[in-house]
């Protein structure tokens, strides 16, 4: 049977451990941990549960009658793949994996896997390369078997001749040097694209937010485009970035970006960042949030979060747009409508049935109208080129000829006015 054909039979546990962060409902981190695990391809989630721990011990994470009761559910139901929803050192995973007789993953390494699946782009699949070297390096106990790979993904969940033999760090930091000297050509041509893209007057609106918020149903509405868009975890990985023209509004760049996620593996943070460098570049970003998930608030407080770390401050505009109103129960839309009637950067829609865009659209064009600034432009006679390009981008709003040529009062946005430089 071929590799790629092969269903890995997986179980998922999350561990509840005695005053550890509870922001989260453990019920609600174990249900998202399962739509992670179900999110990567080839596998089949056969169980699941929340395992309390007072502690966690630091050889096994387990302690020895939980580790037999566990190993024999996993027998019972020839589990192949365990999936622990938190942080597994290397000596703990060595331990469970040999008590076990299964291959383990922690959530770090489960996350690596879906985004090595999805990464389409040049960029994307070397940031993802970058990102799973940096972390098998400290899985002293792991083998390597990334290069011998024949489906997608890397090797962590199963390949071919993948032995319990610590890997080559040499054969690791040589491939870390090459990915880098490929990622930095990948990143220059990239910066290319940005400085063309930046010649454009249009302005730039960034989705974020949650994995699985609604962002690239919201992008495909909005555009007409035909991204993907499933209700799966991380359906979307490399950015995508569409010309449209706002009913009634300018026309706008828009630009679909990963979903975050709490506990993002600080790995990916890092690769990452050029990918999210977009939102970096946005003249207005909308945060768009799953309001019928019960942790919503939760998850907003990661995407600000990783905003911030990404240099993402208040000096950005930024909107939310509360997604998936149709489906709540009538008196929750109701009041979620009221609240968000309230606030002038909220609006309230669902971008599967269009309700609420209307709003959402006028207000993104009446942000990005308030960006434009009144200039006088003086022409010389002879640069009729740069006269002809004003009145093409139709910010002109009164001209006087002048004994040197032309005063042009103008009304455009600072992009306009760096590419009026730039001619």
């Amino acid at each position: 049977m071929e590799h790629d054909a092969q269903i890995t039979r997986a179980w998922v546990l999350h561990p509840d451990i005695y005053g550890a962060d509870r922001r989260r409902q453990a019920s609600l981190a174990l249900e998202e941990a399962v739509a992670l695990a179900d999110a990567l391809a080839g596998l089949e989630v056969v169980g699941s549960g929340i395992v309390k721990l007072p502690r966690a011990h630091p050889g096994m994470l387990f302690g020895s009658g939980k580790i037999e009761e566990l190993g024999s559910i996993f027998k019972a139901n020839e589990v192949e793949l365990v999936l622990i929803d938190g942080p597994v050192t290397p000596v703990q995973q060595r331990n469970l994996e040999k008590a076990w007789k299964v291959k383990l993953l922690d959530r770090t390494g489960l996350i690596l896997e879906i985004f090595s699946d999805r990464a389409r782009t040049r960029e994307g699949v070397l940031q993802v390369e970058m990102a799973a070297l940096s972390y098998q390096r400290t899985r002293l106990v792991r083998a390597w078997t990334h290069l011998e790979r024949q489906r997608g993904g890397l090797g962590f969940v199963g390949g071919p001749g993948e032995t319990q033999i610590e890997a080559d760090r040499r054969a690791i930091d040589e491939q870390l040097v090459r990915l880098r000297r490929q990622l930095a050509k990948v990143v220059k041509t990239r910066e290319l694209h940005r400085k063309a893209r930046a010649k454009v007057p249009y302005p730039i609106v960034a989705l974020v937010g949650y994995t699985n918020a609604g962002k690239s149903t919201l992008f495909n509405r909005v555009t007409g485009a035909d991204v993907m868009a499933r209700d799966m975890l991380f359906a979307t990985l490399d950015p995508t970035m569409r010309a449209v023209q706002l009913p009634d509004g300018p026309e706008v760049i828009l630009s679909d970006t990963v979903g975050f996620i709490s506990d993002l593996p600080t790995e990916l943070v890092a690769a990452f960042r050029a990918t999210l460098e977009e939102v970096l570049a946005a003249d207005l970003v909308c945060h768009v949030r799953d309001v019928s998930h019960p942790e919503t608030e939760h998850q907003a407080e990661d995407v600000r979060t990783i905003l911030e770390t990404l240099g993402i401050g208040e000096d950005t505009r930024q909107i939310e747009v509360w997604n998936k109103i149709d489906l709540l129960e009538p008196d929750q839309r109701s009041a979620m409508q009221a609240r968000a009637a309230r606030d002038e950067t909220v609006f309230a829609v669902s971008a599967v049935t269009g309700e609420g865009l209307a709003p959402l659209y006028q207000a993104i064009a009446r942000i990005l109208e308030e960006d434009r600034r009144h200039d006088v432009v003086s022409l010389r006679f002879d640069q009729g080129r740069e006269r002809a390009w004003l009145f093409k981008e139709g910010v002109v709003e009164h001209e006087e000829q002048t004994d040197d040529g032309f005063a042009i009062s103008v009304h455009w946005t600072a992009r306009q006015a760096a590419r009026f430089d730039s001619l």
